[in-house]
């Protein structure tokens, strides 16, 4: 049985829950989410908590029960407080500038690397080497922030590349000189 399913999600003064079928809509001080809930699982609000229910006791409809629940859970979350990740880039003469809506990233290629930013992302750059990335929707904010770091992943030797704040990378030992 699904823990995390039972248990309702509090909503915090100021966020309002519109249900209407299988769609939940979330607005608050920073914006609006909506998503599409699975047809066996049934989404109510009583006194300020939302409440996922089964419709039948399946295994899958249980599993999709606490999947259900965090992802209303992020929703409320988000806009509310929102989300943030930052990112830091570390290499010698590699930075990252903002114009507009594109993030332009000098990460030791011959060429700058520009990254379009999709809609709900707004992004920061603190100096030259650190980008915060900041959204309402917790699933976008990861991916994006996925796709920034995959254009140069931290590499084990130097630790070179664009890593997470909190990310920590395991340092390899270079090549041993060889003594003749």
């Amino acid at each position: 049985m699904s823990r995390i399913g039972k248990k309702p999600v509090q909503v915090p003064s100021g966020v309002k829950v519109d249900i209407k079928g299988q769609k939940i809509s979330i607005s608050g001080n920073k914006g609006n989410l909506d998503r599409e809930i699975i047809s066996e699982l049934e989404v109510s609000v009583k006194d300020q908590e939302i409440i996922v229910e089964n419709r039948d006791n399946s295994k899958r409809t249980n599993a999709f029960r606490g999947l259900t629940r965090s992802l209303i859970n992020n929703m409320v979350i988000g806009v509310d407080k929102g989300f943030k990740k930052t990112l830091i880039i570390e290499g010698v003469g590699y930075k990252a500038n903002m114009s507009g809506k594109i993030l332009t990233l000098n990460v030791g290629y011959s060429n700058p690397v520009e990254f379009a930013l999709p809609d709900g992302i707004q992004i920061s750059v603190d100096g030259n080497n650190k980008i915060i990335v900041e959204s309402i929707d917790k699933e976008l904010l990861g991916l994006t922030a996925a796709n920034i770091r995959q254009i140069r992943k931290p590499e084990p030797y130097k630790g070179k590349g664009i890593r997470y704040e909190d990310e920590h990378i395991v340092r390899k030992v270079g090549k041993a000189g060889a003594t003749a």
